[in-house]
């Protein structure tokens, strides 16, 4: 996905506001429930830091391979990778395969759930007040090493203690 537009996450600038998974929530939903978000915040106690994480779209899409009834296809316009609710049978192997976190179970609609980008026009980088989330020209996950360095610097420097 070089050049074309993707999600970019700075955490250094995430105040902890999760206007992000309440706009992600009202858009995927159309109910303010964060729990149902395809964003999350990572809260950091110790440092009293945060930052949000979402699917960069992979481009080896673990959980594209591992679903057995191949649900998960790429939308042609936006390039994200999407479930297709009507295939999916809620059997959770890609919430399995997916090394990041990032795919959900919707136990309600009994169908796996993850970032769609919107259809291209997210609302988590839209409702973000200080640009902790965009929506730009990148490579996709490049964001992933910020958040790296942040869970490094909390976890193995031993700022936040032992890991557990």
């Amino acid at each position: 996905m070089d050049g074309a537009a993707v999600l970019q996450i700075h955490p250094e600038r995430c105040t902890g506001c999760k206007q992000c998974e309440l706009a992600c929530s009202w858009v995927q939903t159309g109910q303010f429930q964060p729990s149902r978000s395809q964003i999350r915040v990572h809260v950091f106690d110790e440092q009293a830091s945060f930052a949000p994480y979402t699917c960069f779209q992979c481009s080896e899409a673990w959980c594209m391979q591992a679903c057995p009834v191949n649900a998960i296809d790429i939308d042609p316009e936006s390039g994200a990778k999407i479930v297709l609710d009507p295939v999916c049978v809620g059997c959770g192997l890609c919430v399995i395969a997916c090394p990041f976190g990032t795919m959900f179970l919707d136990v309600g609609a009994h169908t796996a759930t993850k970032c769609d980008l919107c259809s291209g026009d997210p609302a988590c980088a839209h409702a973000c007040p200080t640009q902790a989330i965009t929506f730009e020209p990148g490579d996709a996950g490049a964001w992933v090493s910020a958040f790296g360095e942040k869970v490094h610097a909390a976890f193995v420097d031993g700022q936040q203690g032992e890991p557990r």
